[in-house]
């Protein structure tokens, strides 16, 4: 259920933005545009895989600021790591977070946002866009982004899911690691992870006729 969560969250940012607009009207719009993509398709429904991956790729992780989560997510772990350590990072962090939408996007059911007002200064440059995942029989789940602007869109950069930070999370998670083993564990340990996941071949249920 928390996967699931943390992907509702995820769905408020898609790639079919092509002037700015104000970030909780981005959130709006490409939610409903995710959402309805995942109730209308028979495939994704199905268990499809390779579909609900594309659709994470295309139109989740795009629109985060992906360098900016990197280096809050590693901390003071980020500057003393090597070029080649950062690439490796993000390889595998970016992979380890689409497989993660992904699984989770497939267990989507009747979940349905609620937006609350934006609360925002003239001309800032970062923004908090509250909303609250409803959930049928259960208590609204509070999930607030984190967005920055850059150049003519809006980047997300965090997200909280009831006061708990997404970046600060895998931040204790990865800097626990790199502090016992160090980077370049941290990094076979999510390659590894990824392999798995990869290997790993899903039931796929067929659709009802």
């Amino acid at each position: 259920m928390k996967k699931v969560l943390i992907v509702l969250s995820m769905l408020c940012f898609s790639l079919s933005a092509f002037a700015i607009e104000a970030p909780d009207e981005l959130v709006k719009r490409t939610a409903e545009d995710v959402l309805s993509t995942v109730k209308s398709d028979a495939d994704i429904q199905a268990g499809n895989q390779d579909k609900i991956f594309a659709l994470a790729e295309e139109k989740i992780l795009p629109n985060f600021n992906f360098d900016k989560v990197s280096r809050l997510v590693l901390g003071k772990n980020w500057t003393i790591a090597t070029p080649e350590q950062k690439t490796a990072f993000q390889n595998e962090f970016r992979t380890l977070l689409i497989r993660t939408y992904a699984t989770a996007l497939s267990k989507y059911k009747n979940q349905t946002i609620e937006y609350k007002p934006l609360r925002m200064a003239e001309g800032a440059d970062t923004v908090s866009v509250k909303t609250a995942i409803l959930q049928p029989g259960g208590q609204p789940i509070a999930v607030d982004y984190s967005l920055e602007k850059k150049a003519d869109t809006w980047k997300v950069y965090d997200i909280v899911i009831e006061g708990v930070s997404l970046v600060t999370n895998y931040r204790g998670q990865f800097a626990q690691e790199i502090r016992q083993n160090g980077m370049d564990s941290l990094i076979k340990k999510l390659g590894d992870k990824n392999k798995a996941a990869a290997a790993k071949k899903p039931t796929v249920q067929k659709a009802a006729n």
